[in-house]
């Protein structure tokens, strides 16, 4: 349970900072041995962060849906398809790098490069046009790789098209639930069990997925707070030195 407590607290943390939130449970549970039980441990950590999405930005969903802003959504939409055509042309490359955390650790490292490397992009003022939507949508495809930053990519990206940064967050965040929902869909059509026909408590089981739900989700919503901030204050290219040093570590440490 206390492993558990732990990977939803650095789901939270990870999710939203760009540090790779997909790189750091794959560490993480190497570390700790951890096998996910039956419907996959970060399936369950995904839900959380998904529902503090849904808190934090509330106002504007609520704005979309109550004012029809088919546009928006239609953006949205079309961010998506460069992450789905690249899982399904290179799924298997990518299932295998999730068994490699050396690789982990080098992709870690170019996410860490490019988030330097956005220090000295100059700030934009634009709003999220359809070529700029699916240009985040490309940097959100090469984030389906563990250790490459979902919300590092795609922001860096909105950074290229010179897009306003708090718009840039506000959609790079809202672009990231279908990618999420669809990723609980096909976890749950494995039809697998969400805990282990063998488990000596099953209920432990369901309470444990669900606690660190609720953690991934509390611990979620400060994190996307915190990034937000960032993002105002011209800090966003800090998270960089860290995720370089922490690719380094991991290359060393599981040699």
């Amino acid at each position: 349970m206390l492993k558990i407590l732990f990977l939803a607290v650095l789901q939270g943390v990870a999710e939203f900072l760009p540090i790779s939130s997909s790189g750091h449970l794959v560490i993480g549970q190497s570390l700790f041995g951890i096998n996910e039980p039956g419907m996959r441990l970060d399936l369950m950590l995904h839900m959380g962060t998904l529902f503090s999405i849904a808190v934090f930005y509330r106002r504007v969903i609520w704005r979309i849906v109550s004012r029809f802003e088919w546009r928006y959504v239609l953006k949205i939409c079309a961010s998506t398809v460069p992450a789905v055509v690249a899982y399904f042309l290179f799924r298997d490359f990518v299932d295998g790098v999730f068994e490699n955390v050396r690789m982990v650790g080098a992709l870690l490292m170019f996410t860490g490069a490019v988030l330097v490397g956005t220090r000295y992009m100059p700030r934009g003022s634009r709003d999220v046009s359809f070529a700029r939507a699916l240009l985040m949508g490309c940097g959100q495809a090469v984030a389906i790789l563990p250790g490459v930053s979902r919300s590092g990519m795609t922001l860096a990206s909105a950074r290229a098209g010179r897009v306003d940064p708090e718009k840039a967050a506000e959609f790079s965040f809202l672009m990231s639930a279908p990618p999420i929902v669809g990723g609980m869909l096909l976890d749950l059509m494995k039809g697998e069990p969400p805990v282990p026909a063998d488990a000596a408590d099953p209920a432990l089981g369901w309470g444990a997925l669900a606690v660190g739900a609720v953690v991934a989700a509390v611990v979620g919503y400060f994190s996307l707070a915190l990034l937000v901030k960032a993002l105002k204050g011209k800090l966003f290219w800090m998270f960089g030195p860290y995720c370089i040093l922490v690719g380094l570590l991991t290359i060393v440490f599981f040699r």
